[in-house]
């Protein structure tokens, strides 16, 4: 975290709903960080994923807060973030990165540079993005590769870095899938997360 007047911290946001958080997040804000020469990413966990929790049951927040506190345990630089849990209502991203900037502020410490990282399946949405304009003047877009999906070499309004992704072909909604049917998810999740899951009882078919 930048010390009044030092610089200005260089800070990832990788947001999402993780439910649950998987290999591909962590390996993704690891990417990022050496990539960019982040000082820290925040996972930051939605309250209401307004764009999802109309689709479907999303898991509660304590729940998806304590499995991204299990994924980013160890990892320097990475940490989780319930400023969104915290404000409770519908989460949006524009409204995050506002907030973060103004405790920067009141602290004496510049404002930080925001990047903002999201998988490259995610790019076409943007435009449906709360405050989209606001929210690209604010940040940097840091999209990063997943397989099977193409990497833009720029999205129009933005300013943009691409960083290699994993090769991990890992989503949120076949981890769910697979622990439902009972089956491993050995290497998709980190160990920790797995345990979390298993002792908190997610996912699983109820009898």
């Amino acid at each position: 975290m930048s010390e009044p007047g030092g610089r200005p911290e260089r800070l990832g946001i990788l947001g999402g709903t993780f439910d649950p958080p998987h290999a591909g997040h962590v390996a993704a804000a690891l990417a990022c960080r050496e990539r960019l020469g982040l000082d820290r990413i925040l996972f930051v966990v939605a309250n209401d994923p307004w764009q999802k929790s109309p689709v479907r049951a999303v898991t509660d927040a304590p729940d998806r807060l304590a499995m991204v506190g299990a994924a980013v345990e160890g990892i320097p630089g990475a940490e989780v973030s319930r400023i969104e849990v915290d404000r409770g209502g519908p989460s949006y991203t524009v409204e995050t990165v506002e907030a973060l900037a103004e405790a920067a502020r009141a602290r004496g410490a510049p404002a930080p540079d925001q990047y903002l990282i999201v998988g490259a399946d995610v790019v076409d949405t943007l435009p449906t993005w709360h405050r989209v304009e606001d929210l690209a003047r604010l940040v940097t877009l840091v999209v990063v590769g997943r397989p099977g999906v193409a990497v833009p070499d720029a999205v129009p309004g933005w300013r943009l870095e691409v960083v290699e992704g994993s090769a991990v072909d890992v989503s949120s909604s076949k981890v769910r899938s697979l622990v439902a049917a009972g089956r491993p998810i050995a290497g998709m999740v980190p160990q920790a997360v797995e345990r979390c899951i298993r002792l908190r009882g997610l996912y699983a078919v109820p009898r």
